[in-house]
């Protein structure tokens, strides 16, 4: 855990630009660094809920009839952390797609075969004129965050037993 508070120490794109910069400017290093960069939240949001669900009745009664670690595992701690799981990874998804547009941006994502919403962006600075060369790719990059965020808040909602009634 202390190597994954070390990760989360720093900025995200500035750990991005790190990585990419020992790798080199490439999609597939680009993927790298945004996993290497979303890793510790992950980390913590399991290990977290895995220290809750442990402490829960039906867990302890389980281990007092002598479950083995991995049927108390899979059966009884997997189900309630996995939910928590899939609500983080759908609203870190547009965090990732803003890194990776940063990333591309400035050239250090998809190079120029490879098409990508920041590369699009990062070209259309060369041509004033043309206003509409940013406006679209701007507007694909917010709607989709939006809409990833949406995602994660419906999932939230539709996943978490507090909210229901």
């Amino acid at each position: 855990m202390r190597v994954m508070d070390g990760l989360q120490a720093f900025p995200m794109l500035v750990l991005a630009l790190a990585v990419i910069a020992v790798l080199g400017p490439d999609l597939v290093n680009a993927i790298i660094a945004i996993t290497i960069v979303n890793i510790p939240g992950f980390v913590r949001l399991v290990r977290g809920q895995v220290l809750v669900v442990r402490q829960m009745d039906h867990v302890q009664a389980a281990r007092c009839l002598g479950a083995p670690d991995w049927r108390i595992i899979a059966y009884h701690i997997w189900p309630k952390v996995i939910g928590h799981v899939i609500v983080y990874a759908s609203l870190r998804a547009s965090a990732a797609l803003l890194t990776e547009s940063s990333l591309a941006f400035l050239g250090l994502g998809a190079q120029p075969p490879e098409p990508s919403w920041g590369q699009m962006l990062s070209t259309s600075m060369q041509h004033w004129d043309a206003w509409w060369m940013s406006l679209f790719p701007g507007i694909a990059i917010f709607v989709a965050v939006l809409s990833l965020n949406f995602l994660g808040d419906g999932l939230r909602d539709s996943l978490d037993v507090r909210i229901q009634s």
